[in-house]
């Protein structure tokens, strides 16, 4: 799969009129009555997605490989072996980590501590092997002409997401965050702290949505979304958003989702229990539903962060899905923030 990241000199581009580039990681591959259809046609956020699986794979790869030529050419940078597992580092594991000991006795678990350490110090030894990789670059040793796909943009609309700052204040921020969630989503509700952490942190630059995409084995979430519109109407979106989230258990008690509205501030509960009972925004969450398959959703939760046009109402970006570290986020935001 040459196309994930390619040498200069690899893909050759057939011409088929004009000025073509002779080389290139975006190459025409069909031509339909003289118009080129290139690479970069057939990509859509999921294809991009993978795309970018493989050129890690690739990229491992390739440091493996040049890395060995390399030691073979100059013993004296030959990449360190990954540590052996030694039956104390097995048996120290097993005794601090309570969840390992509830699952067998040392006996039973050995193998399967052992393979997972082994994992652990093979991970460890291609992070330094990657790091060598690097100084040989530096140093002149390698020529990397590896490159990943080219940046991938996704245009997607805000449509009705609820919004955590005023909309008055959108003309001065640069960013915009974008999640769609499924109340019952374990991952969704995971990801919800760092979500907190990063409104705080930039309160003045980056706008923050929310969209439901229920997915359909999880047999409440497209009420709960249902339910949350309608505290939306009472200005409890985001205080009864947060209280779902916390208690997932409706199934047991069919009357916690009114106790919910009450506790996020919801006053008026008959008309509450009215909005909800007739399905008022039932329309709404489907359409949320249809505008992410559209773009390419296909589980939860999914964000797509990018830079903000107000006018327009879209967010131009990239998309990445579960439940993401703090640190991805920032890293995404800050890249969008600098252009």
């Amino acid at each position: 799969m040459a196309w994930a990241g390619v040498v200069p000199s690899v893909l050759k581009a057939e011409e088929p009129s004009g000025d073509v580039p002779v080389y290139s990681n975006n190459p025409v591959v069909a031509v339909v009555e003289d118009q080129a259809i290139y690479l970069n046609d057939l990509r859509d956020a999921q294809i991009h997605e993978l795309m970018m699986q493989v050129y890690q794979l690739q990229k491992r790869k390739l440091i493996e490989i040049s890395m060995k030529v390399l030691a073979e050419q100059q013993p004296q940078l030959k990449p360190a072996e990954p540590d052996p597992v030694t039956r104390e580092d097995i048996v120290k594991f097993y005794e601090a980590t309570a969840e390992v000991r509830s699952m067998g006795s040392l006996e039973q678990m050995e193998a399967n501590i052992r393979q997972y350490l082994e994992g652990v110090n093979h991970e460890v030894s291609l992070k330094k092997l990657g790091q060598q990789f690097q100084g040989a670059v530096i140093q002149g040793h390698i020529q990397n002409y590896f490159q990943p796909p080219s940046d991938f943009r996704l245009v997607a609309g805000i449509g009705s997401a609820m919004r955590w700052f005023p909309k008055d204040s959108d003309s001065r921020r640069k960013v915009f965050l974008l999640e769609y969630s499924d109340f019952q989503c374990p991952f969704c509700k995971r990801v919800q702290p760092t979500l907190k952490n990063l409104r705080k942190k930039y309160a003045s630059d980056v706008q923050f949505g929310y969209r439901h995409f229920p997915l359909p084995f999880h047999e409440e979430a497209t009420r709960l979304a249902e339910a949350v519109e309608c505290a939306r109407e009472q200005d409890r979106f985001w205080e009864f958003q947060s209280l779902i989230y916390k208690n997932a258990d409706f199934a047991k008690n069919p009357d916690l989702v009114f106790q919910l509205a009450q506790k996020a501030g919801v006053k008026d509960i008959s008309g509450f229990e009215e909005c909800w009972g007739t399905g008022k925004y039932k329309k709404r969450v489907q359409q949320d539903v249809q505008a992410g398959a559209k773009i390419g959703i296909r589980g939860t939760p999914t964000f797509i962060i990018g830079q903000y046009n107000p006018g327009r109402d879209t967010v131009s970006g990239e998309m990445f899905s579960g439940a993401v570290s703090e640190e991805k986020f920032i890293s995404v935001i800050e890249k969008y923030l600098s252009q």
